[in-house]
């Protein structure tokens, strides 16, 4: 992709604020805008700002911006499920929630003290995403927060893969932007294993749920293959921790025997279920297969994946680094992480100069190309 900007001109000077946890993304896009800013002819100067948030020995906390964000268009890039960042309370090491994280956040935006000219948040996983529709008497708290920012003069928040993208439904007046990393992950895919064949003979698009339908449709679509579904059976008499427990996983399509699998998902949370679905899918004498997950937070650790990959069960896991990848996590050959920085920082351009991001958000030429190559 190239960037142009030969018609609109700068909404304000470019800003980016990465918040803790994101300051090796932030990195790698502040060397992005750099390069193009040279290309354009600019002196190349870092374009992140400066801040940061103190705690007192309470765990309380305020945020401090440290140079003038007057007239910026300043991004804030915010990383809500880093558990690895910790603070003193009490003497003691406390890991940041997200609610501390989206607390951090509200902090930046209250320091530029309403003197930018707009303000943009990059979220890559949307805080409580997952509680973003109401079943009884529960709190709506993705809508909540939404509305917070909305409140605080956020005009555009950009978030990867939504849970549910309609929560923007709570804020229809500014901007919501629900980018995929589809290209990024199919790219990474033929980058890293390059026996694969893409066709309907040896490859099939699997969804884990009916939740994760539509991105598995557009991967099926895009890609020229077969799509089949798991669906969850689950006890509705009972509920542990929040939720009706699973009781079996039913697949319904074409008969996978001898052909590579791809299962789609959006995220990785214990993984349990991701499991069971390689083994169904095992038991159905499937190929390889192989795990996208747009965010790989394994709050439960890595020791299920460690035994499932010993067994055969899959070959490897991809995920984006949006939500950034623990230590252990990296070390794992079943591992590989997607590079999102390049995306995010083509997106930050072209806001910054008030042009469409439809180019940014329709990927199908993008991914025919990459695939082009392997169909001849």
């Amino acid at each position: 992709m190239v960037i142009k900007n030969t018609h609109n001109a700068q909404v304000g000077k470019l800003g980016v604020i990465c918040m803790k946890g994101c300051e090796e993304m932030g990195r790698r896009i502040d060397e992005h805008l750099k390069q193009w800013d040279i290309d354009r002819g600019g002196n190349g100067r870092s374009f992140l700002v400066d801040y940061v948030c103190p705690r007192f020995a309470t765990g309380e906390a305020k945020g401090m911006i440290n140079q003038s964000v007057r007239g910026y268009d300043l991004y804030i890039l915010c990383d809500m499920f880093n558990h690895e960042i910790t603070y003193k309370m009490y003497g003691k090491d406390t890991s940041m929630s997200p609610d501390d994280h989206f607390q951090d956040l509200k902090r930046i935006i209250a320091a530029t003290n309403g003197k930018t000219r707009r303000l943009t948040v990059i979220m890559p996983m949307l805080y409580e995403g997952r509680q973003h529709r109401r079943f009884a008497r529960e709190s709506l708290d993705c809508a909540m927060a939404l509305q917070e920012l909305q409140k605080m003069n956020v005009v555009n928040i950009i978030t990867f893969d939504a849970h549910d993208p309609r929560v923007q439904n709570a804020i229809p007046l500014i901007g919501f932007e629900n980018l995929q990393p589809t290209y990024q992950m199919i790219r990474s895919l033929v980058t890293t294993v390059k026996d694969i064949s893409i066709d309907r003979n040896h490859l099939m698009i699997v969804s884990p749920d009916e939740g994760a339908m539509s991105r598995c449709i557009y991967y099926a679509s895009v890609m020229g293959l077969d799509l089949g579904m798991f669906y969850k059976r689950r006890d509705y008499t009972r509920m542990e921790n929040g939720r009706n427990p699973i009781i079996s996983h039913e697949f319904l399509g074409e008969n996978l025997k001898g052909k590579d699998v791809i299962v789609v998902d959006d995220m990785i949370a214990s993984g349990e279920s991701m499991i069971s679905i390689t083994e169904h899918l095992k038991d159905l004498h499937a190929g390889k297969i192989y795990i996208f997950a747009s965010f790989g937070l394994f709050c439960e650790g890595l020791d299920k994946f460690d035994q499932a990959y010993k067994k055969g069960l899959f070959e490897r896991v991809f995920t984006t680094d949006l939500v950034c990848p623990f230590k252990e996590l990296c070390t794992r050959e079943w591992y590989t992480p997607v590079d999102m920085s390049k995306y995010i920082s083509y997106v930050i351009n072209v806001l910054n100069y008030d042009e469409s991001l439809s180019d940014l958000l329709n990927s199908a030429v993008r991914i025919e190309k990459t695939l082009a190559p392997l169909r001849t």
